[in-house]
């Protein structure tokens, strides 16, 4: 089966392409120039070179394709450049989705993020205006909405990865987070999904019709604090870290100084989905599936050593 992959050279997207290609598909990705090296396999897929821009390379990519996956998000806006949250998150989607229609596609799969709100930050509503102009068009659908994604970045951009270079590997304390007066009562939670995980799901969701037109939460089996994914992030390091909590509102405060600098780790945006928890209860299309969902533990954060 062919199917048309958009982000297929981002974090999430190389590995569901190594799920596709395993699976005995034929992945056909939208990459832009300078990105082909981002391909691990590319003498297994069929590549278009163009951009979210260019309507005539993403019809090229959505041809013969029997479905569309999307999986291309950002975290921080560089609208300098043109990258926004509305641009990538919502207008991309659009425009894909409206060409997969065009090109007689059954099926478009989705990568939104835990928790979008209509009244939510600027990336959330980007995220949820993308959920519902799918669910309004022609096409069979599907919406996976995980929560804080780990593996090994393969090069790429990934959150232990980040915790490790920013928080863990410097000689100064870690910092935890938490809302209000209270450390024990205030702390950021979450559930961390493996990558290979929300992988299997994407390709799985291509054959069958149990999963079409429904929206899943994707988190692992565990919720976490802040702190206890920092004190696992250093084990895997083979480091033991003292981890001093912070107000986020004092943080906040920070960032509204200087969030504007891509220096800077954290953007109130980001502050406030973080404090607002990202913790996923519902196992529905792992237990649809049979997927027993990997834990973050020292055998999956092995990838943070490199010693």
């Amino acid at each position: 089966m062919r199917v048309a992959v958009f982000g297929g050279t981002g974090f999430v997207g190389g590995y569901v392409v190594d799920a596709l290609l395993d699976a005995g598909h034929e992945p056909s990705l939208l990459v832009r120039a300078g990105s082909e090296h981002k391909v691990r396999q590319p003498e297994r897929c069929r590549m278009i070179p163009g951009d979210l821009q260019d309507r005539d390379a993403i019809a090229a990519v959505l041809d013969g394709a029997h479905a569309a996956i999307y999986l291309v998000g950002i975290l921080r806006e560089r609208r300098s450049a043109g990258i926004t949250f509305d641009a990538l998150q919502y207008d991309g989607v659009r425009r894909c989705v409206d060409l997969a229609v065009a090109e007689g596609v059954r099926r478009f799969l989705l990568m939104s993020a835990n928790g979008v709100r209509d009244d939510g930050t600027p990336y959330e509503r980007s995220k949820l205006r993308a959920e519902l102009y799918l669910k309004d068009s022609a096409l069979a659908w599907m919406i996976m909405r995980p929560s804080i994604i780990f593996g090994d970045p393969r090069g790429a951009m990934e959150f232990c990865t980040q915790l490790r270079d920013e928080m863990v590997s410097p000689p100064l304390p870690a910092v935890s987070f938490f809302s209000g007066w209270r450390p024990s009562r205030g702390a950021a939670v979450m559930s961390p999904v493996h990558v290979e995980d929300v992988a299997a799901v994407f390709v799985a969701a291509l054959k069958g019709s149990e999963m079409l037109d429904r929206s899943f939460a994707l988190g692992g089996p565990e919720i976490l604090s802040w702190s206890a994914i920092l004190r696992r992030v250093a084990a895997a390091c083979g480091r033991r870290k003292w981890i001093v909590p912070v107000p986020a509102g004092l943080v906040h405060a920070a960032a509204a100084v200087f969030d504007r600098f891509a220096w800077f780790p954290v953007t109130r945006d980001q502050l406030t989905m973080l404090m607002r928890g990202n913790v996923v209860t519902d196992r529905a299309a792992f237990d649809l599936l049979g997927i027993e969902p990997r834990r973050m533990t020292m055998a999956t954060l092995t990838y943070l050593d490199r010693r």
